[in-house]
């Protein structure tokens, strides 16, 4: 349904622009036809009517039909990032909420113990994104460290 409505609002968009650029072109193409033309051997110059009265029309219809496309297509491409938009933040407060559910439980059956690697293990996140999690919550909770001889850090929350 979304690529739908993408491509219609482009579609719309594009239309909108073609319109709009007839138009001015078809004003552009008037005003450069106009011509002054001499009357024989008096001082009086007349301009010489507009034959071309098709260049009205397409100006007029180009922005009957231009603004309207336009502003649609605007309209709809707009709503679609919005919607876009608020989809990325809920999947991002599903992702921090279950991330947290973790942590939660993890802490309850390790008896506030835990590891940069159980963590990772648990969450499925990469060791960077789980050492950068933990720091933040160990930092939130005043969680003691506990490095052991081979580096690996591990965490002491108070339960």
């Amino acid at each position: 349904m979304k690529t739908a409505e993408k491509l219609a609002a482009g579609w719309l968009l594009t239309l909108g622009f073609m319109f709009l650029t007839l138009s001015v072109s078809a004003v552009f193409d008037k005003y450069a036809t106009s011509k002054v033309i001499p009357v024989s051997h008096e001082q009086y110059e007349f301009d010489a009517p507009n034959a071309n009265y098709e260049d009205d029309n397409t100006a007029v219809g180009g922005l009957i039909f231009g603004v309207p496309t336009l502003i649609l297509g605007g309209w709809l491409g707009l709503e679609l990032y919005r919607q876009n938009r608020q989809e990325k933040k809920v999947l991002k407060q599903q992702a921090s909420d279950r991330l947290q559910s973790i942590f939660y439980e993890m802490l309850q059956d390790n008896s506030g113990r835990m590891t940069v690697l159980g963590f990772a293990m648990q969450s499925q996140l990469p060791a960077a994104d789980a050492r950068e999690y933990l720091d933040k919550k160990a930092k939130e909770f005043n969680a003691n460290f506990k490095v052991s001889e081979e580096g690996a850090v591990s965490y002491h929350f108070e339960v």
